[in-house]
C-alpha cells in the first residue's frame, strides 16, 4: 500500500517522461560496503563486518546522497543495492529512502539476515518496487554455516526470509552451486520454485569468479578449489536438454561471432557501478585502475560523456588473445570479458583458460564444434550456427 504523501501518479498519456531525448543513464548499481556478516568461502569482494579500514573509507551519507541525486538527474529509473552486504550500513534506511523520494524503484541484493520486522514493515508501507534478492547457501543449519562459516547465520537467515513471507513482500532467492550443498539440490529447487513462481531458469552462479580486488591469494586458492569442472558445470547447466538448446539458439542466433581485437563489447559502462569508495567502474566486476573513475572528483555524466567513452577504444595486444579470443565466434557464450581478465592475470587482454574450456564445452554440447576442435579455428561458424537455430 502506497503513502499518498509519497507518491504521485501519473498516467502514461498525459505525462511524457523523458519526452524525445533519452535518459543518460537508466539504471546504477552501487556497492554500499564490501563488508559481510557472512564470510562465505566462494566471495570475490567480502570484508570482515568489523573491517576499519573499509569502514572509515566508505563513502559518507551525504556522498551517496549526491551520488543518487546525480543518478536520478540523468534518467536512472533505478538503483540496486548490493555489497558485501548493503544492510550493514547504519544509514541504510536513510539512503533507502531518499532513493524512493527520487522516483527510483530499489533492488536490493542481500542474504537476508539483517532483515528485522522494522525493516520489513518500511518495505511494507513504501515498497521497493523491485524483488528483493536473496543468496540461499543451503537447506539446513549444517550446510548453510559450512559455506557462511558464521554460527547462528542460519536461522537469522529464515527470520528474515519470514519476515518478508509475513508481509508479503515480494522477493526472489538465488544460489552458488558449492560442493557443500549439491546434495540438496532437488530440496532447494522446491523451494525455490515455489518462492520464485517458476522451475524454469533458476538463477545460480556456477562458475565462480576470483577475488576482483586481488587482495588475497589464500582465498583464491580456496575459490579455484570449489569450482566445478566445465564438463560438470556444463552438464548441470543442460540437465534439461530441449530447455537449454532451445533457450541457447535464441541467444546464439543474437551473440556468436567473433569480435576482434575491441575489448569491450558486452555492454560494460553502459550504466556501471560505483563502489563503496566512490569509485565509478564500468561494470560490477572490473577494478583495473586504468578503467575506473572517482566521483569524490567528478560527477557520473562526466564519466559517461568523457572517460568510458575513452575506455571503450581499448584494444588488445596479447598475442594469445589476438591469436584466440579475438577470431573465436563463440565468444559469446564465454565469460571471458576485462574484468576476468583482470581478476585472473592483472590485466585487461589475457585468455582465462578456465571459461574458454566452459565456453567449448557448452559449444560441444550444442552441436557446434566437435570435440577435437578449438572455435577459433573454425571458418563455417555461420552455417553452424544456422544449424542449430533451425533444429530449435
Amino acid at each position: 500500500m502506497y503513502n499518498k504523501d509519497f507518491v504521485t501518479r501519473r498516467t502514461s498519456r498525459n505525462y511524457r517522461l523523458f519526452k524525445d531525448k533519452p535518459p543518460l543513464l537508466r539504471h546504477l548499481d552501487i556497492e554500499l560496503t564490501e563488508r559481510c556478516n557472512n564470510n562465505c568461502l566462494h566471495c570475490y569482494i567480502n570484508l570482515p563486518l568489523d573491517d576499519l579500514n573499509a569502514l572509515n573509507n566508505e563513502l559518507t551519507t551525504d556522498q551517496w546522497k549526491d551520488i543518487l541525486k546525480q543518478a536520478a538527474d540523468l534518467g536512472a529509473l533505478s538503483v540496486r543495492f548490493t555489497g558485501g552486504e548493503p544492510l550493514l550500513r547504519n544509514d541504510f534506511e536513510d539512503l533507502y529512502l531518499y532513493t524512493r523520494r527520487l522516483g527510483m524503484k530499489v533492488i536490493i541484493f542481500t542474504n537476508a539476515r539483517l532483515i528485522t520486522k522494522d525493516l520489513a514493515n518500511l518495505f511494507t508501507k513504501i515498497p521497493p518496487l523491485k524483488k528483493i534478492e536473496i543468496s540461499a547457501y543451503g537447506m539446513h543449519p549444517k550446510t548453510y554455516v559450512s559455506v557462511v562459516r558464521v554460527p547462528g547465520a542460519y536461522n537469522e537467515f529464515k527470520k528474515g526470509i519470514n519476515n518478508l513471507i509475513e508481509r508479503q513482500i515480494p522477493f526472489m532467492v538465488k544460489s552458488t552451486l558449492l560442493p557443500p550443498n549439491t546434495a540438496e539440490i532437488d530440496e532447494y529447487e522446491k523451494w525455490a520454485t515455489s518462492i520464485n513462481g517458476s522451475a524454469d531458469n533458476l538463477p545460480y552462479a556456477i562458475f565462480l569468479d576470483l577475488r576482483t580486488r586481488r587482495d588475497s591469494n589464500t582465498k583464491n586458492k580456496i575459490i579455484r578449489s570449489l569450482r566445478l569442472s566445465p564438463e560438470d558445470g556444463v552438464s548441470f547447466l543442460s540437465r534439461n536438454e530441449t530447455v537449454y538448446k532451445g533457450g541457447m539458439a535464441r541467444f546464439v542466433a543474437k551473440y556468436m561471432h567473433p569480435t576482434g581485437d575491441k575489448l569491450f563489447t558486452c555492454g560494460a559502462g553502459e550504466s556501471g557501478c560505483v563502489d563503496a569508495y566512490g569509485n565509478y567502474q564500468m561494470c560490477m566486476m572490473l577494478r583495473h585502475p586504468d578503467t575506473v573513475y572517482d566521483l569524490t572528483k567528478g560527477t557520473i555524466r562526466e564519466a559517461l560523456l568523457e572517460a568510458f567513452p575513452r575506455y571503450y577504444d581499448f584494444r588488445a595486444k596479447n598475442p594469445d588473445y589476438l591469436e584466440r579470443c579475438a577470431r573465436c565466434f563463440i565468444k559469446g557464450l564465454c565469460e571471458q570479458c576485462p574484468a576476468k581478465s583482470w581478476s585472473e592475470h592483472g590485466t585487461l587482454d589475457t585468455p582465462v583458460e578456465y571459461y574458454c574450456q566452459v565456453a567449448h564445452e557448452q559449444a560441444r554440447i550444442l552441436g557446434l564444434i566437435s570435440n577435437s576442435e578449438k572455435a577459433w579455428e573454425v571458418s563455417n561458424w555461420e552455417k553452424r550456427i544456422d544449424k542449430l537455430i533451425k533444429q530449435n
